[in-house]
């Protein structure tokens, strides 16, 4: 399945909600820098692959918009 991860650029995440949880994906652009610093799936909905394609969908989004990544979080440092 792919969600279709919303990047809710105000408050500076990509974000999903799975069963009414929300899951995010947190990150500070600073001249064309992302510091991805946090990312977090409730437990009732963990094991789904969410945190996995907020990931993507930031480093997609890095990619296109010629921002360079700076993984604070440990989960998206693995991911990489």
């Amino acid at each position: 399945m792919t969600r279709a991860i919303r990047h809710n650029e105000d408050q500076h995440r990509f974000e999903w909600t799975e069963e009414g949880h929300l899951c995010v994906l947190d990150y500070v652009l600073t001249d064309g820098e992302v510091f991805f610093n946090y990312t977090g799936v409730p437990v009732p909905v963990e094991g789904r692959k969410i945190a996995a394609e907020l990931v993507q969908a930031g480093l997609d989004t890095a990619r296109a918009r010629g921002w360079r990544v700076h993984p604070v979080c440990s989960y998206v440092d693995a991911y990489i």
